[in-house]
């Protein structure tokens, strides 16, 4: 299991209103912790066109990709970035608050075992937020390099990160309010077109068929489907 890290602030001059920024030692390395409000100050951009970055997210590879980020987010608003985690079936990512949060989703609200974790791709971030330091605030677990379109990933699908497998969910997952506040309203109506949804540009859900240690920088690899 690794341990809560203990953040020490950053200056001033490193923070934005809303946006907190520390940094942390555990014994896995140096970790990131970032606290956001819902209220989370972002400048809004003119209309960005954002058209131009189709051929790179389509360019990710289907078969094998990279592990870029490692987010754990263990209270609402609150990002710990680790250089390794550990997987669970039961717990998810161990230390994160999926599991605690429960789910409008299921009859007794409890944790969704289909949205145990939630990945997104990096290309898709380069596209909308090329400071790397805000990507936490997308609120998802995994960043990856990787093909996450329905095409090459239905449902059903078989991904091997590290020592751990997951299983791609059936549920969507799809952007929100506060997705348009961080990343701006234009970001918003793109990962949520047809075609952002082809792509899964806001990301997808998926659950720990086999839990392990994954560690910034592994190799995502997709499995052969099942007879």
């Amino acid at each position: 299991m690794v341990p809560r890290a203990v953040v020490r602030r950053l200056t001033d001059q490193h923070r934005q209103p809303g946006f907190r920024l520390g940094y942390a030692t555990n014994p896995h390395g140096w970790s990131r912790r970032v606290e956001i409000g819902d209220t989370a100050f972002v400048e809004q951009r003119e209309f960005r066109d954002f058209e131009g970055h189709l051929t790179a997210i389509r360019e990710a590879s289907t078969d094998e990709g990279r592990l870029e980020l490692i987010v754990r987010r263990p209270a609402v608003d609150d990002r710990e970035t680790l250089e390794e985690a550990m997987l669970d079936t039961s717990d998810g990512l161990v230390g994160d608050g999926w599991a605690s949060r429960g789910s409008r989703a299921t009859h007794d609200g409890s944790a969704d075992l289909e949205a145990q974790l939630t990945l997104i791709s990096t290309r898709v971030l380069q596209a909308i937020e090329p400071d790397r330091l805000r990507w936490p605030l997308a609120g998802d677990q995994l960043y990856v390099d990787f093909n996450l379109s329905q095409a090459s990933l239905p449902a059903g699908s078989r991904l091997m990160i590290g020592s751990a497998i997951i299983q791609v969910s059936e549920t969507p997952h799809t952007g929100c309010a506060k997705f348009s506040a961080r990343f701006g309203s234009d970001a918003l109506r793109w990962i949520n077109s047809p075609i952002g949804r082809a792509h899964r540009m806001r990301g997808l859900n998926a659950r720990i068929l086999e839990g392990g240690t994954i560690r910034t920088g592994d190799v995502i690899r997709r499995l052969p489907a099942r007879d």
